[in-house]
């Protein structure tokens, strides 16, 4: 029943700490527990709560009952997805750093807070001590990570990464502010997080400093804090005049109850135990995990892991999916062409929101004299279910045949309302919102007359737009319910498998004579020491699939459609074959860079991690013979031809490192590195190594190491930061740590087949990296695995898995539903330009030549299917052929027409 009008907190007498501002500021004991909270409904903080029942009185929407009892129900399900999150890790049991005792070392979750428009400080930086801005910020990292002491030793994965974007984000704040980051290792290992990174340092003022904190004090009297440091064997101090502690993630609160209850492993860490081919599984068949609980993570893998435990459930509740569905009916829609508009306006109090700040019934008044309005009145809740009622009633009795509703927000309403007119039997697109409440009354809520003439005036307008309405047809478009899956790696065959056992058929290509991409070079990981096993079985898994068609040797050669309806031209062995399918997943892989440096193809000693890896598991070498063998790290990435971090290499020289100690206690290994970027629980791999006898040397981009022969002898030298000198180490074998790079010429020509984008790396382009990480901006096509970006195996897996998933939310459709507020050609206008074409982000516009009165003519010709109703071909249109339904040129000029009327 809550409208969410607020009227109960404004009232509250109570004050709690606001866990939302991490305890910052006081909140109401009423209150909404996020600002973007949907829907927007009020709880009542119990612990707090007086009982006064103040609220209860004042609640016009009768939705406070403080008799109210808290109920148990027992839900039946199918499968269970866990996804609680996490909890920040919390400093107090680390008094060297004076968090809870020094008002200015706030949490890296409390600076997010104080940086936030909604914080305790609306965005203004400032020390909670005395307020004053803060010319040097500190932020020291890895607290409650990387820590064998604390019981962490894992590495929170995230905390590098939000700190630079604080430290950037507080730049453009305050540009005089000097923000310095203390770090052991920057792990920026994500697509596209190197170069910010490297942004932040060279281009955006924030200094790092390679070391690890051991205290912060105090000064008693400017409550500044000293920060003592060892850099480079000098002890040093500086003063600061805030301080940001980077908290890692910790498991969610009550998690060994939960999994108690539920009967599920966890690891060591209280995270919950997954595999390596089955990351989104728990040890309960039934029971699913995703996001940070599974591991600590950012938020596109855990949006990817969301998607692909909904993979693993769909094809778990196969055969009864869509079995609770009821299928709703509506009466015919009632034509209203050739009718004089009769335009009914609905204006709502919002409780008080509105209607304390704008004289509604005056509004009401004043839309009454409108033209074409025949009805006009106010309601104290327009949302509300009663009064979807009451409109559907008078929509009939007045024989309106259109609505204009003054409220609230389109973007949260304008659906419900919509929705009523369906009911009635209109067009729900012969509705038009006019928002009094975000764009009037709470603008204006010190001025009641101002209020209720721009209400009068957005009304006003409102109603002129609504009179040139006109009903739009919501089209359907047949899908076929096949997907084509390309590339038969890893990621290709899983995706290609969980669409199959989801129950569609799958078209999978591979261009080479056999599946398994890149697996086939892997044999033993940090968490398997038999890959090969696991791939054959994979194989075996997808030969045997029956709506898997498997195309080897084959190459794509063209692609026609759209969403729902694609056709695909192979190259087979056999001859061309078109294939007809609903979606897309692009799984194409990556190439291996071919090291030009370090000597890489001049001496047989030099070898890449994946050929000593091969070279291992066939036998070829023998680790027990080995006496000393360098690895170099960052080989083909973080340069200036690849700025990008490959993600792999760094496990990928632990892996095989301690392979060779494994089997030759005896044998020196030396790993030169910029930073090792064993994130997650593969800091437990590197931490084994380092007790193992591994000699890790840093070196700085600016000096690299160099490999060179004296005599038979290969020798590399680097310049060891640590002892300030340059350290020459002769050695048996070199393994580079080659990077992963974008198969561009391959990428380059399926971006055109389907028309989705690529990044300056070659790589494929997602539609958004956090909110959709494996969807194109083209409709019905995905991506998954290292087309993407570099990552590990059990990565590539939960990315495959969700992009099944959101194949699937298409294939599980029998209509695809196209948008109807799209744009559209006046043919009579358009000469061909062509402008239109450049801009459309989603290939819905194509320039076309056809015959008229014998002459060749180029027109713009919009494919609906594809078009999302951007309008950015209407802007860019130089001779205004190019219209919006339901935003034509004719509706906003009668608004602006209505806007400009005394």
């Amino acid at each position: 029943k809550c409208t969410g009008c607020g009227e109960c907190a404004r009232n509250c007498p109570v004050r709690a700490i606001n866990e939302y501002n991490e305890g910052l500021d006081l909140r109401e004991g009423v209150y909404v527990k996020y600002p973007q909270a949907v829907p927007r409904s009020y709880v009542i903080d119990r612990d707090a709560c007086i009982g006064c029942g103040l609220c209860e009185n004042l609640c016009l929407a009768r939705a406070i009952k403080y008799d109210d009892k808290e109920k148990t129900e027992t839900l039946h399900v199918g499968a269970i997805l866990l996804v609680p999150g996490f909890t920040p890790y919390d400093p107090t049991g680390k008094p060297e750093y004076g968090y809870g005792r020094y008002e200015n070392v706030v949490t890296s979750m409390q600076y997010e807070r104080i940086l936030s428009a909604s914080g305790p400080f609306q965005g203004h930086v400032q020390r909670p001590s005395d307020g004053k801005i803060p010319k040097r910020i500190a932020w020291i990292q890895c607290v409650g990570s990387r820590d064998i002491k604390d019981g962490r030793e894992y590495c929170s994965s995230v905390c590098c990464m939000y700190a630079i974007k604080q430290a950037v984000m507080t730049k453009e704040h305050e540009a005089d502010i000097e923000p310095t980051i203390f770090m052991m290792d920057m792990r920026c290992y994500g697509k596209g997080f190197e170069q910010y990174y490297q942004n932040a340092k060279k281009n955006q003022g924030v200094r790092f400093i390679r070391c690890r904190v051991s205290e912060v004090r105090e000064d008693p009297e400017t409550k500044d804090l000293i920060i003592k440091y060892e850099e480079n064997g000098k002890l040093k101090e500086e003063r600061f005049d805030l301080v940001v502690l980077s908290v890692g993630l910790t498991p969610p609160r009550n998690f060994e109850k939960l999994a108690q209850k539920l009967g599920i492993e966890l690891n060591p860490y209280g995270f919950v135990d997954t595999l390596f081919r089955s990351p989104l599984e728990t040890s309960k068949e039934g029971i699913f995990v995703a996001g940070a609980f599974q591991g600590p993570k950012d938020i596109p893998e855990s949006v990817t892991q969301g998607s692909g435990a909904v993979a693993r459930i769909a094809a778990l509740l196969r055969n009864v999916r869509g079995t609770q569905i009821k299928k709703k009916e509506y009466p015919p829609e009632r034509d209203v062409s050739g009718e004089e508009p009769r335009i009914g306006v609905f204006i709502c109090h919002c409780g008080i929101n509105i209607g304390a700040y704008v004289n509604v019934k005056e509004v009401v008044e004043y839309a009454k004299t409108l033209p074409y309005v025949v009805y006009a009145e106010d309601n104290l809740y327009t949302c509300s279910q009663d009064t979807q009622n009451r409109i559907k009633e008078i929509i009939e009795r007045e024989k309106l045949n259109r609505v204009v509703v003054a409220s609230c927000t389109p973007r949260t309403h304008e659906p419900l309302f919509q929705e009523t007119l369906r009911e009635a039997g209109l067009n729900p697109y012969l509705f038009e919102m006019a928002n009094i409440r975000e764009q009037c009354s709470w603008i204006h809520m010190h001025d009641k007359e101002a209020a209720t003439q721009k209400a009068k005036d957005l009304v006003r307008m409102a109603v002129a737009k609504a009179a040139k309405l006109f009903p739009l047809e919501e089209f359907y478009l047949d899908i076929t319910q096949r997907a084509l899956v390309i590339g038969g790696g890893l990621a290709g065959m899983v995706a290609a498998l969980e669409i199959a056992r989801g129950g569609y058929e799958v078209y999978l290509v591979e261009k080479s004579e056999h599946l398994g991409g890149h697996l086939r070079g892997i044999y033993y990981t940090n968490w398997s020491p038999d890959i090969q096993s696991f791939l054959a079985s994979l194989i075996n898994q997808v030969e045997l699939e029956p709506r898997i068609k498997v195309y080897l040797n084959s190459q794509i050669k063209k692609v026609e459609g759209f969403v729902g309806n694609f056709k695909t031209t192979l190259e087979t062995p056999e001859g061309e074959v078109v294939l007809e399918h609903g979606v897309a997943i692009i799984a194409t892989g990556a190439d291996k860079y071919i090291p030009k440096e370090y000597m890489y193809g001049e001496d047989k000693r030099v070898l890449t991690q994946a050929e000593f890896e091969e070279k291992v598991a066939k036998g070829e070498i023998d680790p027990k013979k080995l006496g000393r063998v360098v690895m170099i790290q960052c080989v083909g990435s973080r340069n200036d031809e690849h700025p990008y971090c490959s993600r792999i290499c760094c496990t990928q020289a632990v892996k095989n490192a301690n392979r060779i100690l494994d089997e030759n206690p005896e044998a020196e290994i030396y790993i030169l590195f910029r930073d090792m970027r064993t994130y997650g629980f593969r800091e437990k791999f590197y931490n084994e190594l380092r007790e193992k006898g591994c000699v890790f040397i840093r070196y700085d981009e600016e000096k690299p190491p160099e490999v060179k022969k004296k005599g038979k002898e290969l020798v590399v030298s680097v310049y060891d930061e640590l002892l300030g000198d340059t350290v020459e180490i002769p050695v048996d074998l070199l393994v580079l740590s080659a990077g992963i790079v974008a198969s561009r010429e391959n990428n380059e020509e399926l971006s055109k087949f389907f028309k989705v984008p690529l990044n300056e790396d070659g790589f494929f382009l997602e539609a958004h990296v956090k909110l959709r990480p494996v969807d194109f901006a083209t409709e019905g096509v995905f991506l998954c695995g290292l087309a993407h970006s570099p990552k590990h195996i059990e990565e590539t897996i939960a990315q495959a898995q969700a992009a099944a998933a959101r194949a699937q939310t298409v294939l599980s459709k029998e209509k695809y539903k196209a948008e109807p507020k799209i744009a559209a050609v006046n043919e009579d206008l358009c000469d061909g330009c062509g402008i239109c074409e450049g801009v459309c982000e989603f290939g819905a516009i194509e320039i076309v030549t056809e015959v008229v009165d014998d002459k060749e003519i180029k027109l713009a010709k919009v494919n609906e299917a594809l078009c999302k109703g951007c309008g950015g071909c209407i802007a860019a249109c130089p001779s205004g052929a190019m219209e919006q339904k339901g935003f034509t040129s004719d509706q906003i000029y009668a608004m602006i027409d209505a806007a400009l009327e005394e």
